[in-house]
């Protein structure tokens, strides 16, 4: 079997690529990154055939889709402040990025394509837990490329009878998780701030919740998905059913850490969702065999991550 992941130089992909490489060696990757977040020492010993370039650059991303029976598309602009001050950036690359990864498969016969979706797609909606069934209203530009890269990942199945999986990521955390730029995900920016002796910046009172997911039960859930060929014509909730304030979570790391921490509260971010949580039961009823990592657990090895990067453990 020959894999194409996009992004798989990302957090994301390169977890995604070495979960691979340990579950199922037998799987040829391909890689396409053009490095703009992702790393290429993401990838140091890992066993893939990596091409730097761009989503957008049909004629490589066509070429890179020949002879591969799956594709798992991770490639994006991440970020909900990002899309806030960038839109047209975070537009081309996750729709019209995602159309031509549909595209490329449809052109060169490759039959299964997994896509990387967002719970951001919920935005306004407030009920809690949130189901797949749910009506969405996006916050923010990458809320909305979100749910058209989902939307056309499913008329894609509708339209051409290409087997499509669009997976809604809940607030994915783990090691290689960057925490060296302005629009880091929450985790890295606590653990960073909380080893480097600083005060932990927290948007708004603290009290917004997410529904965290360890990186390896991402991939396990999508390792499963591309072995099985599963597909299906609505999206499913990666994500189990978890919710968790941002001051639980500090508390959680300080536990952690063995560390009291220190919070400073700043205004709130334009667009962010105030509590994100599935119901997870579609997950747990097309991947029964995938177990959620609980969060302290998580934490531990994500922090046990930086902490052996910084040279402390």
């Amino acid at each position: 079997m020959r894999v194409l992941i996009t992004g798989g130089a990302g957090f994301i992909g390169s977890n995604l690529t070495r979960y691979f490489n340990d579950n199922a060696p037998d799987v040829e990757i391909r890689i396409i990154d053009d490095l703009s977040t992702g790393r290429l020492d993401n990838l140091d010993g890992l066993r893939a055939e990596f091409t730097e370039g761009s989503i957008l650059d049909y004629e490589l991303l066509s070429g890179l889709s020949e002879g591969v029976d799956s594709i798992v598309h991770l490639a994006a602009i991440g970020s909900v402040p990002r899309s806030v001050k960038a839109p047209r950036p975070t537009h081309a690359a996750n729709i019209t990025g995602t159309l031509n990864v549909l595209e490329a498969a449809r052109e060169r016969g490759v039959e299964h394509v997994v896509v990387a979706s967002s719970s951001s797609v919920y935005g306004s909606n407030p009920s809690l837990p949130k189901s797949e069934f749910d009506w969405t209203r996006p916050m923010s530009p990458y809320g909305v490329s979100k749910h058209a890269t989902e939307g056309y990942a499913i008329a894609y199945g509708f339209s051409y009878g290409m087997k499509t999986l669009a997976f809604r990521f809940f607030n994915v955390f783990g090691p290689g998780q960057p925490a060296d730029h302005d629009y880091a995900a929450v985790i890295p920016k606590f653990l960073d701030a909380a080893l480097s002796g600083r005060e932990l910046i927290v948007h708004g009172d603290g009290l917004q919740s997410r529904d965290f997911t360890y990186v390896d039960t991402v991939c396990a859930a999508i390792l499963e998905a591309v072995q099985r060929r599963v597909s299906s014509l609505d999206p499913i909730n990666l994500a189990f059913g978890t919710n968790t304030t941002l001051l639980e979570l500090i508390e959680q790391l300080e536990l952690t850490l063995n560390s009291p921490l220190s919070v400073e509260h700043v205004d709130r971010r334009v667009g962010d969702v105030r509590a994100s949580q599935s119901d997870g039961v579609r997950i747990r009823e097309i991947f029964p065999n995938v177990q959620p990592l609980p969060l302290a657990e998580g934490l531990e090895r994500t922090a046990n991550w930086f902490k052996q990067k910084r040279g402390v453990l």
